[in-house]
């Protein structure tokens, strides 16, 4: 019965075998084109790429690239079965095709997508090693191909160039400094006229105008030296005029305009507040000596400030 099962007639044994042919041609095409199909280097491409060979690469692109001169060429290889691609691209603009042909993982194209949702930008090309889980080899194979807009750089860029030139500008046009015996006004110069002092930029003039609107304007020039630091050197080139001071009447003022005198801290100003509710108007400040806050220095300093 096996030999009956077995048999076939002649026109069945040639269907057999042409069959039997059709399949061993057809295994042999496969397994020839499979190997045709990868570069013919392919098992050398598996090592990592160096600056020195991006350009001897396996397959090249003829379009679709960065045609900035230097820049290098596109390329692609093979390792461990998997197509690598190298072109150039902006990490602040690439879409999620380009960075998985690049050869990165999902979970790290995701970690871009998330980086990029929150605001973050690269700024420059050290930014993207930061990537998690992107190892020194494939940064550095990465690294000439990272092409970042300029258009990602910081504002303040533009804005520090731009200052620059204006700081060039001013450099040129700086005001000419006072000759000796020559002087400003102190209550009516303003930040110009005081750079024109031997000793005082604008860091100065700015802290002058500013303490002499604080304390209502100078009696004396001797006052400058409240500010510490303050060259004294510049004395000489300064003088006060007749312009009237700001005066606080020492019987209306409330406690927060009191104290608000640089003369006049929370303490005195809390004596004043108090000798009034006890004993009325004052009429001189000479009724405050009793009070351990008002020295007779402290009186003479803020006599010129003071109304009633």
């Amino acid at each position: 019965m096996l030999r009956e099962f077995f048999y076939f007639q002649r026109s069945d044994r040639r269907v057999l075998i042409l069959l039997l042919l059709v399949l061993g041609v057809a295994a042999a095409l496969f397994f020839t084109l499979g190997k045709q199909s990868m570069t013919p280097d392919a098992t050398a491409a598996d090592s990592i790429l160096t600056p020195n060979n991006y350009n001897k690469g396996y397959t090249y692109y003829r379009h679709g690239y960065n045609t900035t001169p230097g820049a290098p060429r596109p390329v692609a290889y093979y390792a461990n079965g998997r197509r690598i691609e190298r072109f150039a691209f902006d990490p602040n603009t690439a879409d999620s095709n380009q960075l998985l042909r690049l050869g990165l993982r999902p979970w790290q194209v995701r970690n871009i997508y998330k980086y990029r949702a929150k605001g973050g930008v690269y700024r420059r090309k050290e930014d993207f090693a930061r990537l998690y889980g992107l190892d020194a080899k494939t940064y550095r194979e990465l690294e000439p191909y990272i092409q970042i807009s300029p258009d990602y750089q910081p504002a303040s860029s533009i804005v520090n160039k731009a200052r620059t030139t204006e700081d060039k500008d001013t450099l040129n046009q700086r005001p000419k400094k006072l000759a000796a015996g020559e002087t400003v006004h102190l209550n009516t110069a303003d930040t110009t006229l005081l750079q024109r002092v031997p000793g005082i930029g604008s860091y100065w003039a700015r802290r002058i105008v500013a303490y002499r609107d604080i304390i209502g304007g100078f009696h004396s020039r001797e006052q400058l030296k409240d500010l510490e630091g303050f060259p004294a050197d510049a004395l000489a080139f300064m003088q006060v005029d007749d312009a009237p001071l700001r005066k606080i009447n020492i019987n209306t003022a409330t406690l927060k305009q009191l104290q608000h005198h640089p003369y006049i801290n929370f303490h005195r100003a809390k004596a004043i507040i108090d000798f009034r509710r006890l004993k009325g108007h004052i009429k001189s400040l000479d009724e405050l000596k009793m009070s351990k806050d008002f020295t007779p220095d402290i009186i003479d300093r803020i006599t010129p400030y003071i109304e009633y």
